[in-house]
């Protein structure tokens, strides 16, 4: 399902922006660094990014492909759960994108996967949105020993440095009828059993 609502227009600063969404200073990061933002919608935020900051390397990745422009961002249209990038990346990114993935799991392992070794993931993420028995009380402790740190007031979730290990759910399907979540979007249920 097609990040349509969340992240199409967005823009990198306001009071909507990816900074304050994020809690991340995207302009703040070192020169040279490689950016991917995953589910990044028309681009417009990666384009404010890259007229503020042309030395950084910045990658847009959507599965609709709707972009505003290409100029100095490369922009892909792809899956974000089949996409493979071309190195690592030293902030990877995901505005609201998370809320429409159907193994949103495999999603979070596979973005950290490809964080340079002081890279930083960072993304909204609603604990809701996984089911399995359990619930919330078996996903956040898995998460956290794994090396993510979550928010839950923000439902942010975070991850700082490469990730190569694995997480103890199996993937078993996703439902996109499930209707909204804490953005008022409609949003898809990822459903898991225990993989151990």
């Amino acid at each position: 399902m097609a990040n349509v609502a969340m992240n199409r227009e967005r823009r990198l600063a306001g009071r909507d922006g990816y900074s304050r969404v994020l809690g991340f200073d995207i302009l703040g990061l070192p020169p040279g660094a490689r950016w991917l933002d995953l589910c990044c919608g028309s681009g417009r935020a990666l384009l404010d990014a890259a007229a503020a900051r042309p030395d950084l390397d910045i990658t847009g990745v959507d599965l609709v492909g709707y972009f505003a422009a290409a100029g100095p961002v490369r922009f892909e249209t792809a899956s974000i759960t089949a996409w493979e990038p071309d190195g690592a990346f030293d902030l990877i990114t995901c505005v609201h994108g998370l809320h429409y993935v159907g193994d949103k799991l495999g999603a979070l392992r596979r973005a950290a996967s490809w964080l340079s070794d002081g890279g930083v993931f960072v993304a909204n993420f609603d604990v809701a949105g996984v089911r399995l028995p359990g619930g919330a009380r078996r996903v956040l402790p898995a998460l956290r020993e794994a090396g993510f740190a979550y928010a839950p007031r923000a439902r942010r979730i975070r991850c700082t440095g490469r990730f190569d290990g694995a997480l103890p759910f199996r993937y078993l399907g996703a439902d996109d009828r499930a209707g909204p979540n804490y953005t008022g979007q409609p949003a898809v249920h990822s459903y898991y059993e225990s993989a151990l």
